[in-house]
């Protein structure tokens, strides 16, 4: 055999081990990405980009529908969390010659598997999906993204995809902080009380819902023209801190047993001061320094750091009567197949701020650039 044919034969045995069905053959695609780290004049849309591939046996391929852009794709597109997740990007074979651009961004969508590895027993070509995958993984905001069946769920049937493509990134995040790190048990939480810091944006709009889902009383935070919003997912109590301090407000009520910060810094300490001395309260905050430290320092030196940081936001949190915590968002088919039902079920709805077509997508990355959301911003691959 010649090298022609060897080199022939490894590739369809290769492809064979992988793939189960196949129904896609591109040796191209769209997809929005930046060259180099920078911003928003950073990100352009390729209409060669690299295939996505299935590369393991329990992948799937994807035509996405829909994805939104969450703050972490503005972050990431300025460099965020490049050390640690070039070193995993290397471990996992996902680095394009050596480097992690064209870098696609993007985690969550709504879509159709066309394509599945070998060893996925849960989905079959034709599945409609929704899911969030790994920020080592090569980004949806393109035609197609490769995921894993660990990453994804079923799409609520009662959703479009361009609402289902809201939810993934968000439900994961607020599961990952909630339930994970927080380990709070919805058999057991029924008329506890919990404090959703900024409820007005894609993590507190979900997480009203999740939380009232689960029976609790749920106090928010918000500016004005976001109290109606808050009241309608379900909070009991809105503190609008346009037209008062919160703290100074938090004081005149109950404290809680939980508190769910996604904001971070000096927010932290000041909430921490609001948990019930009840020994199981906690305050779990989604500013995860893991990344940050990282790249300022080096994966080894960032490891260590954040290791003395925690043991520090632990002792503050014993002082406060709880606990103190970190959580970040982390891909969970699991949680989203239980998201799925409590959406199929009415007692959570999506929160779209705004829809761009795909070809718009610069425009929905300078509404998210410029904050202030009620809820998410989603991109529909629907031809117009």
């Amino acid at each position: 055999m010649g090298l022609k044919g060897a080199i022939s034969h490894k590739t369809l045995t290769r492809s064979w081990h992988y793939v189960q069905r196949r129904s896609y053959s591109a040796t191209a695609m769209s997809a929005w990405q930046v060259h180099e780290y920078g911003g928003l004049d950073q990100l352009s849309l390729s209409t060669t980009a690299r295939a996505a591939t299935i590369k393991h046996p329990t992948e799937m391929l994807i035509k996405v529908h829909a994805a939104s852009i969450n703050p972490l794709d503005i972050r990431m597109m300025g460099g965020y969390g490049r050390s640690l997740l070039n070193v995993i990007r290397k471990q996992r074979g996902t680095l394009n010659y050596g480097t992690e651009f064209p870098l696609t961004l993007g985690r969550d969508f709504s879509g159709i598997v066309v394509e599945v590895g070998r060893r996925v027993s849960k989905f079959k070509v034709g599945d409609e999906v929704w899911g969030a995958i790994g920020a080592f993984r090569p980004g949806t905001h393109a035609e197609y993204t490769v995921t894993s069946q660990c990453e994804i769920s079923k799409k609520p049937s009662n959703l479009t995809h361009v609402e289902a493509g809201s939810v993934p990134y968000v439900a994961a995040t607020t599961w990952a902080a909630i339930k994970t790190v927080g380990q709070l048990d919805h058999t057991k939480v029924y008329g506890q009380r919990i404090l959703v810091l900024a409820g007005s944006g894609g993590i507190g709009t979900f997480a009203i819902q999740l939380a009232k889902a689960w029976g609790m009383h749920v106090t928010t935070t918000c500016s004005t023209d976001a109290v109606e919003l808050a009241v309608s997912l379900g909070a009991d109590e809105v503190v609008d801190y346009t037209q008062t301090n919160v703290w100074s407000e938090l004081q005149h009520k109950e404290k809680f047993e939980f508190i769910l910060d996604p904001l971070g810094g000096e927010v932290t300490d000041k909430a921490a001061k609001f948990l019930s001395p009840w020994k199981n309260s906690k305050l779990v905050t989604l500013n995860f320094p893991l990344l940050k430290n990282s790249d300022e320092m080096g994966v080894l030196p960032g490891l260590v750091k954040s290791a003395i940081s925690a043991g520090f936001v632990t002792l503050k949190g014993i002082q406060s009567g709880g606990s103190i915590r970190w959580a970040a968002f982390n891909p969970n088919g699991d949680a989203l197949e239980k998201v799925k039902r409590l959406v199929e079920d009415g007692k959570i709805r999506p929160v779209v701020y705004k829809v761009y077509p795909f070809s718009e997508a610069q425009s929905a990355y300078k509404t998210v650039f410029e904050g202030h959301l009620r809820g998410k911003v989603v991109l529909d691959f629907k031809p117009a």
